[in-house]
């Protein structure tokens, strides 16, 4: 795979967290309700978290919520919002409501994407454009943005992007959007870097994951004439997530951790 940036290509696909290695910390997942958000939320919510769902499909988040209260017993907040529409006073009372609600937020992962249109950069619709960046990168970086002074008061926290190499011919704004949040993840790792615990560990670690090949509603809206039962669903990409989480991670920062097939 040609990757244009640097990498931590550790094998988690076979990173086993340990039970109730979340009890006692809130997390956030944006894009909740999708293929990977939906399977990071139901392994997540296993291991003793406090989650924070968000997501536009009122329909779809209703169905997670009732999935993770039969695993295990415990409500999950929800937060619909679409990413597309909200501006920075949107981020900022979602910013309050946890707040209030939750009093920390010790990680926030980001998977809500919008695949925009694919067609030559020349034949680029301008709305389309608009709403891709929106979705991919302005609602990621205002949202975290909002969110910093909570995560600085949860110590530790952790803040996951997800990312991807699609800078070729005919991926429009998703190759632009995903190159952006690339470097918005350097820049802000960047700055959080000095920032350590009486033990040297970072307070907030800012990374990113490169899923796999994943069956999911964005792959078969880019790849139309595939079978989506020859593709694995969802759950391989998690422990790349999880591992970003956890306090095994705490000295991971600025990285993209490149996930794993699991055959």
């Amino acid at each position: 795979m040609r990757m244009p940036f640097s990498t931590d290509t550790v094998a988690l696909s076979a990173y086993t967290p340990e039970a109730n290695s979340l009890t006692g910390s809130t997390v956030l997942i944006t894009g909740a309700a999708g293929a990977l958000g939906s399977a990071i939320a139901k392994s997540a919510s296993t291991l003793g978290c406090e989650l924070i769902l968000l997501d536009k499909n009122d329909r779809a988040l209703n169905k997670l919520f009732d999935e993770i209260f039969e695993l295990t017993g415990v409500e999950a907040g929800l937060y619909p919002l679409d990413l597309a529409g909200a501006n920075v006073d949107d981020y900022q009372a979602l910013a309050q409501t946890i707040e209030a609600e939750f009093g920390a937020l010790n990680g926030l992962i980001h998977c809500a994407v919008e695949l925009g249109q694919l067609a030559p950069l020349s034949y680029t619709d301008a709305a389309q454009w608009q709403k891709t960046f929106a979705t991919n990168v302005h609602g990621p970086v205002f949202l975290t943005s909002a969110l910093m002074s909570l995560m600085r008061n949860s110590t530790p926290a952790s803040i996951v992007f997800s990312v991807d190499d699609k800078a070729k011919a005919y991926w429009n704004s998703y190759a632009a959007t995903k190159a952006a949040i690339m470097a918005a993840m350097k820049t802000l790792s960047d700055e959080l870097d000095t920032d350590k615990d009486n033990d040297g560990n970072l307070k907030i670690t800012c990374n990113a994951v490169l899923p796999a090949i994943m069956r999911s509603s964005l792959r078969s809206s880019a790849f139309p004439g595939e079978d989506p039962a020859t593709l694995p669903d969802a759950q391989h990409n998690v422990p790349a997530y999880l591992y970003l989480l956890s306090n095994a991670a705490r000295q991971i920062n600025g990285k993209v951790i490149v996930a794993k097939n699991e055959n």
